[in-house]
């Protein structure tokens, strides 16, 4: 697990998800939402909730982290509080009953992109909210079988941002002050 990297934070964006969803939601459909809402708040704050590695793999572009913590893999601290393990390609929040009190790592403006999110996209089956991502997000290119990474300024150039570059040093300064508060 990278130091700048808040795994609670992810676990309680996973479980915002799958609460909305019902209280499960399929992996495919949740790591859509996760890569639109992060994007969304790129868009509209020039930052990224997660901070996370974002790769283009076959099913569209995904928060890499995020989605190996998911899967079971190097499962951080926090997630556990608020995400079950995966099963039948799903995952479940650990209780229907956490409301937005409850996600005390996310700031109001990340509380309502997630929610945004959710009105916009919540709706779609999982293929069909991957068939958007392919269609809408400009910095994925299909990876054939394999998967390789997204750059941010490459994202915050599809969003018409004007220095992407900038914008992508930014997030990377974020990691480092991150690991320093840290430490």
């Amino acid at each position: 697990m990278q130091a700048w990297y808040n795994s609670r934070k992810a676990a309680q964006i996973a479980a915002y998800f799958a609460i909305r969803q019902g209280g499960t939601i399929p992996v495919l459909k949740l790591v859509k939402l996760i890569y639109l809402a992060d994007r969304a708040f790129m868009d509209a704050f020039d930052a990224s909730m997660l901070r996370d590695q974002l790769v283009s793999m076959d099913h569209g572009p995904v928060n890499s982290i995020t989605l190996n913590q998911i899967n079971g893999l190097d499962v951080g601290d926090g997630w556990g509080e608020f995400v079950r393990d995966r099963e039948n390609y799903a995952v479940s929040a650990t209780h229907q009953d956490l409301t937005d009190d409850d996600f005390d790592e996310l700031s109001r403006a990340e509380l309502k992109t997630l929610h945004q999110a959710w009105e916009q996209f919540g709706h779609m089956s999982k293929y069909a909210i991957r068939d958007y991502t392919h269609n809408h997000c400009p910095e994925w290119h299909d990876p054939e079988g394999s998967s390789f990474p997204i750059r941010y300024r490459d994202v915050f150039a599809a969003l018409g941002k004007a220095d992407p570059t900038g914008l992508e040093n930014q997030v990377m300064a974020e990691r480092e002050l991150h690991v320093t508060l840290r430490g």
